[in-house]
């Protein structure tokens, strides 16, 4: 992607530096296929569902009154994993859903298979009935006979689309009527993995990262229209490219709303599991959800962002082979997102622990050979976040 600094934006104007914001196919006013009482909704591909463009992830959420609010502001779709909050997150949804009749909303959750390595491939720990055995634990905490969708969480490598005792499962879910429809989400490498999953005809749904400073975008965008075709419904995450800031000190904050509506110019996108996690976010996003037509201004604004470092790993992975200390750096790399992009450290912690890592992880390596292609300076980052392993959980609720 290319970059403008401010004082270049201001030579070259709106319309001649629009090229860096109008990476997604086009920037229409309003492409819809359905509307009902100003809710700009969509049909999720194949699954017929009428989805509103604006979905609730309710990840970093915990307040059942503020999902209340949104479903009766006319949101649908939650979004939601086995893994969040320790399983609170389902449990919450679940308490308040069941109240509501099961027609009226669409739930999806997701599931992690154990035993994948780095590079996404699976290994002898990634078992069905390890699977099933999570799948089975969300759907009791989410109080229900099925969910809307089922994703297979963190696909990074096509190999995984094919793995039989992970595929086979989840279409068993299916045959059995406790999932209504197969996807996965996909957090990096996501033009290859989507491009490969645009020939299988199991799936039906994929969440992925998109967003307006991702710098593979062109082909992010080919593989999205190649599955979009294939009848396969796109969900999109990660919009806000790492969080609600742009800065650590958080002096530098993203215009959300401009950003969200740069991802639904693609009409090959039928909505966005916006995480929101107070009633102003709330109220913002439902908004768009009756208008998401860009101004100039909002194009501006993601002009300067674009040119701005960020806090968004993009999960290249060129990173890998570099380091010395074979660390899984692009997942520390998330960990920062998620404690200073989404000011979410017990997130953050809760990422550390599953990777296994220490509190100096690059101690024992003298010079830093990672030549990060955004810039990052990942030996600081690294021993910034790094120290969140040894604080105890119960201070970062």
């Amino acid at each position: 992607m290319k970059n403008i600094n401010r004082r270049g934006f201001l030579r070259t104007g709106v319309a001649g530096a629009a090229g860096i914001v109008a990476l997604s196919p086009s920037l229409v006013s309003a492409a819809t296929s359905n509307q009902q009482k100003d809710v700009i909704s969509r049909t999720l591909g194949k699954t017929g569902m009428e989805v509103p463009v604006i979905s609730f992830g309710v990840m970093r959420s915990d307040n059942p009154n503020l999902c209340k609010a949104a479903y009766e502001k006319g949101i649908k779709l939650f979004d939601t994993a086995n893994g969040y909050q320790n399983g609170n997150n389902e449990i919450m949804l679940g308490n308040l859903l069941k109240d509501y009749p099961r027609n009226s909303f669409y739930l999806a959750t997701k599931v992690k298979p154990a035993g994948v390595d780095r590079e996404g491939k699976p290994s002898d720990q990634t078992t069905s009935e390890d699977f099933l055995s999570k799948f089975n634990t969300s759907l009791s905490r989410l109080k229900m006979d099925y969910v809307d969708i089922l994703y297979i969480h963190d696909i990074r490598n096509p190999e995984m689309l094919e793995y039989k005792p992970i595929i086979n499962a989840v279409k068993n879910l299916k045959k059995e009527g406790r999932i209504k429809f197969i996807g996965f989400s996909t957090h990096a490498n996501e033009p290859v993995v989507i491009d490969a999953a645009a020939s299988m005809d199991y799936l039906d749904v994929i969440l992925t990262a998109y967003n307006f400073k991702q710098t593979y975008i062109t082909e992010l965008n080919n593989a999205i229209k190649k599955a979009s075709k294939a009848g396969i419904g796109i969900v999109a995450m990660k919009t806000l490219a790492g969080g609600g800031f742009l800065d650590k000190e958080k002096t530098k904050p993203i215009n959300s709303t401009a950003a969200l509506k740069w991802v639904l110019s693609n009409p090959d996108v039928t909505t966005t599991i916006s995480g929101m996690t107070d009633f102003d976010q709330l109220d913002l996003n439902i908004k768009i959800l009756a208008d998401i037509s860009i101004t100039d201004q909002e194009k501006k604004d993601l002009i300067i962002a674009s040119a701005e470092r960020g806090l968004y790993c993009t999960g290249c992975t060129t990173c890998l082979n570099a380091c010395t200390m074979n660390l899984p750096v692009p997942d520390l790399m998330r960990a920062y997102m998620y404690a200073y992009g989404y000011s979410n450290p017990a997130m953050a912690q809760s990422l550390l622990s599953e990777l296994g890592t220490n509190d100096n992880p690059c101690k024992e390596c003298s010079l830093c050979k990672v030549e990060c292609t955004k810039k990052f300076d990942i030996r600081e980052k690294i021993a910034d976040i790094s120290r969140l392993v040894n604080v105890p959980s119960d201070f970062l609720v």
